[in-house]
């Protein structure tokens, strides 16, 4: 059995690695994460992730976890911006307000799925135009749903969050570790 992690994510190999889990392959795969018409953010975080498990190439032993997080203010899906005027009206409709931050998990063996979601709220201090010029400056905002990450450098922007703050990151440890482990992969000691 080999475990295979579905995310070309680095934050999804560090937080494995908390786990003390070292995936024997890494394929991200290629799916078409536009939301649909009307879709609310959890379910389609929850959509992202199993259409992401599907999609791995695993044989039928092989362990495949995915995961998808969304930022969701409202009913309204932030995604990851497509350039840095994106990330700025991102970044100041969560200016002084609480947000959701969702995190689905998937994970497949042979043909079962399991899976799971984690809802965690955020708030972001006012930010200043100085502060936002700044932030869209680093360039960190690239490839982050919402345009930030809580561990980056707009962890400045975050005074207070409600929930998990691994799944804000992007993977939710104790419900990832539990998931793992009904599917035969140990946390802190491997696969069985």
């Amino acid at each position: 059995m080999a475990f295979i992690l579905g995310s070309g994510s680095p934050r999804r190999l560090d937080l494995l690695a908390q786990l003390g889990l070292t995936p024997d392959a890494v394929r991200p795969p290629e799916i078409d994460e536009d939301p649909h018409k009307g879709e609310l953010p959890r379910p389609y975080c929850s959509r992202i992730a199993r259409e992401k498990v599907a999609a791995v190439q695993a044989g039928p032993d092989d362990v495949v976890l995915c995961a998808d997080t969304t930022v969701a203010l409202g009913r309204r899906i932030l995604g990851k911006p497509a350039n840095a005027g994106e990330a700025a009206a991102f970044l100041l409709a969560l200016s002084g307000r609480r947000h959701r931050v969702i995190t689905a998990v998937a994970v497949r063996r042979g043909s079962e799925i399991r899976e799971t979601d984690v809802v965690s709220t955020v708030r972001m201090k006012r930010l200043s135009d100085d502060e936002l010029n700044a932030y869209l400056a680093t360039n960190d905002w690239q490839g982050k749903a919402g345009a930030y990450a809580i561990q980056g450098p707009a962890g400045a922007f975050i005074p207070w969050i409600s929930g998990s703050f691994t799944g804000i990151v992007g993977l939710p440890l104790a419900e990832t570790a539990g998931i793992l482990h009904t599917m035969g992969v140990m946390p802190n000691r491997g696969t069985t």
